[in-house]
C-alpha cells in the first residue's frame, strides 16, 4: 500500500504551476481508488481503529464488552452492525462521568490541541477534541472538498461562518493548505461582509443558504449589485438541506450569478466532511476516513442505495475520540456508483432530520419537502414557515409563505397552484396557508428557523 493512502493528511501541494492548478483531484490515488481497493482499505482502517477504542477508551472498552464483541474478532465490514450504537445522549452522559472531555477519549488531555462544541441547544453543549493528527486530517479533508468544489490557488476566499467554538471555524486553514488567500470574516454583520466582498472582491465564500439569499437582498438593498459590484463565483454553503434542493440552489445562483455547492459537516467528527464536486449530483463522503452506514431508523437494517434511512458514521482514523456507529440523525440517501467526476466515494443527498420530521395523516413530511414546492413555484418569495400544532390528538401544519415584489397574479389562484403542487409533492397538504407581503418573515444571518413547533411535549 503506498503511502499517500495510508497517510492521506500527509498530501500537500509542493509548489503551484498552472498545470497542478489545473489537475482534476486534490489527491487522485485515494479519490478514485476502485471499490474494492476502498473498502479494502476502510477494513483495514476500521479493525485498526476498533482496536485503538477498546484499547484506550474506558467507554469503548466497557461497551464492546456489555455488547459481548471483540474487535479482533472483526472478520468483515458488514460486522461492524454487531457493534453498539452511539448518540449525541450518549456523548453527553459520558462527557458528564469525566468532565471536560470524557470517558470517550481515547488518549491523555494533553495530547488535545483543539476542541470545537455544539450549541449546547438541548442544554449542555458536547465537545469535539482532536490531536494535532487529527486536526490536520481533517484540513487536509477540507483542502480536498474545497478543490473538488473548484476553489484553485488563485482564488481569492471569503470565510463567513462562525469562529467561536463552531467545528466550521477553523475550515479556513483548509483554503489555506489548498493555497487560497483567504480573509477570516466569520460572522460580521451583513453590511460589513458585503463591505469585505466590495473592497477585496473574493471569489468564494461559504456560508448557510438562507444566508446567502440574505446577504444577496440585502446587497441589492443597499444598492450593491451581486453580480457586477462583487466578484463571488462560488458560493459553499452547509448547515441547512438548501444546497441539494435545486430550486433553492438556482435561486440563490441566479441573485449571485454563482454557481453553488453544498457541504455537510457535523461537529461530533469533522467540520465537513462531504462535498458536492463539479457534477453537484450528491455530496462525496471521505470515505477513507469515515464509514457509511444508512440505515432504518427504526429496524436498524441498512437500506439500499436511494432509499432514505438514518446516516451512521463511524471515524476510521480520528485518535481523540473516535465515534464509533454515531448516529447522526440525519436521513439521507446514498449513491455508492462512480461518479461522472470519476470520483468512487459514496454520495450523499440529505433529506432532512429526524427531530425536524413531522407526520401528516401517517405521512412522513421534511421542512425540505415543503420548501422544495415553495422554491418552484413563480409569485413567491421563496421563505417559509411551518406551524405545527395538535387538533382532535393529530398533527397538522400551517403554513405562510410571502408573494414575490413583482407578481401581479390573483392571490386565489397564487394559492391553489401551491396547494396542488405540495399535494403532489408531500401526499397532504396544510390546514391553512397564509399569504403574505415580501420581506414579512424573519430573515437569518445563520440557520433559518423554518418550523415552529406549538404542540405540547404529548402530542410530539
Amino acid at each position: 500500500m503506498n503511502q499517500t493512502i495510508c497517510s492521506p493528511q500527509n498530501q500537500s501541494l509542493q509548489n503551484h504551476s498552472h498545470q497542478e492548478h489545473d489537475r482534476q483531484y486534490w489527491d487522485a490515488t485515494i479519490e478514485t481508488l476502485p471499490r474494492d481497493e476502498l473498502e479494502k482499505l476502510q477494513f483495514t482502517r476500521l479493525k485498526q481503529h476498533l482496536i485503538f477504542a477498546y484499547e484506550n477508551s474506558p467507554y469503548y472498552h466497557d461497551a464492546f464488552i456489555q455488547a459481548g464483541v471483540n474487535p479482533a474478532d472483526l472478520q468483515t465490514l458488514a460486522d461492524l452492525r454487531h457493534y453498539p450504537f452511539v448518540d449525541k445522549k450518549v456523548e453527553r452522559t459520558r462527557q458528564l462521568v469525566k468532565p471536560l472531555l470524557g470517558d470517550m477519549l481515547a488518549v491523555p488531555e494533553r495530547d488535545v490541541v483543539y476542541v470545537s462544541a455544539s450549541s449546547g441547544s438541548t442544554g449542555v453543549p458536547t465537545l469535539s477534541p482532536f490531536t494535532a493528527a487529527d486536526f490536520d486530517n481533517y484540513q487536509n479533508i477540507q483542502a480536498r472538498l474545497f478543490w473538488a468544489a473548484g476553489m484553485r490557488p488563485d482564488d481569492r476566499y471569503v470565510h463567513a461562518l462562525n469562529f467561536t467554538l463552531f467545528v466550521g471555524g477553523p475550515d479556513v486553514i483548509g483554503a489555506q493548505k489548498l493555497g487560497a488567500l483567504c480573509f477570516w470574516a466569520g460572522t460580521v454583520p451583513s453590511d460589513r461582509l458585503l463591505l469585505i466582498m466590495k473592497d477585496f472582491q473574493p471569489t468564494v465564500t461559504w456560508t448557510t443558504p438562507s444566508y446567502a439569499w440574505h446577504l444577496g437582498e440585502t446587497a441589492k438593498a443597499n444598492g450593491i449589485d451581486p453580480v457586477h459590484d462583487l466578484a463571488i463565483r462560488r458560493i459553499i454553503v452547509a448547515g441547512e438541506a438548501g444546497g441539494s434542493i435545486p430550486a433553492t440552489r438556482e435561486a440563490i445562483e441566479k441573485l449571485w450569478n454563482a454557481k453553488l455547492y453544498d457541504f455537510y459537516g457535523i461537529s461530533d467528527i469533522y467540520g465537513a466532511c462531504a462535498g458536492m464536486c463539479e457534477e453537484r449530483k450528491g455530496l462525496h463522503l471521505a470515505e477513507d476516513d469515515i464509514l457509511l452506514e444508512v440505515l432504518d431508523p427504526k429496524t436498524h437494517e441498512p437500506v439500499a442505495d436511494g432509499a432514505p434511512g438514518e446516516m451512521v458514521l463511524t471515524t476510521l482514523t480520528k485518535q481523540a475520540r473516535p465515534m464509533i456507529r454515531f448516529r447522526t440523525g440525519d436521513i439521507v440517501t446514498a449513491d455508492r456508483s462512480p461518479c461522472p467526476c470519476g470520483r468512487t466515494h459514496a454520495r450523499i443527498t440529505v433529506i432532512g432530520r429526524i427531530d425536524d420530521m413531522f407526520i401528516i395523516s401517517g405521512v412522513n413530511v421534511f421542512p425540505s419537502d415543503v420548501e422544495f414546492v415553495v422554491r418552484n413555484i413563480s409569485g413567491l418569495s421563496g421563505e417559509y414557515r411551518i406551524s405545527l400544532f395538535e387538533e382532535n390528538h393529530l398533527t397538522r401544519f400551517e403554513l405562510e409563505i410571502e408573494r414575490d415584489e413583482i407578481s401581479t397574479e390573483n392571490d386565489q389562484l397564487l394559492l391553489d397552484r401551491l396547494l396542488h403542487d405540495l399535494k403532489l409533492r408531500l401526499g397532504v397538504k396544510p390546514k391553512k396557508i397564509t399569504l403574505l407581503p415580501v420581506d414579512e418573515l424573519p430573515r437569518s444571518t445563520h440557520k433559518a428557523k423554518r418550523v415552529v413547533d406549538l404542540r405540547s411535549a404529548g402530542d410530539k
